[in-house]
């Protein structure tokens, strides 16, 4: 019965928590899209409507999984011990990426 019981919390707090990183990457995605719009209208940059605007939405994703990976995953409803931060090398090229991504969107449109 007591096993039964630790399942269904289990079960509860792995549910929260996708409904956790589904809120991060909604939340969190939008106001990482504004703010890079708004730096692109800046320069008199528009992507919106056009493949470099999708260029950007997926620069958006690697930036998204370091921050979870790296930090936010230690604050949630689901507590492991295999928890583990990404190494140095995949944050940096993860990043490397999404900031080359971010470049070449403008090119796109």
């Amino acid at each position: 019965m007591d096993n039964g019981k630790k399942a269904g919390e289990m079960m509860l707090r792995v549910i929260l928590e996708l409904f956790r990183i589904i809120t991060i990457i909604f939340v969190i995605g939008m106001i990482m899209g504004l703010i890079i719009h708004s730096i692109y209208a800046i320069f008199g940059i528009t992507v919106e409507n056009t493949l470099g605007g999708w260029i950007v939405g997926m620069a958006i994703f690697p930036i998204l999984y370091v921050l979870y990976k790296n930090r936010l995953q230690f604050s949630g409803f689901y507590k492991n011990g295999k928890q583990v931060k990404l190494s140095n090398r995949t944050t940096t090229i993860l990043l490397f990426f999404s900031v080359l991504m971010l470049t070449v969107a403008p090119l796109f449109r």
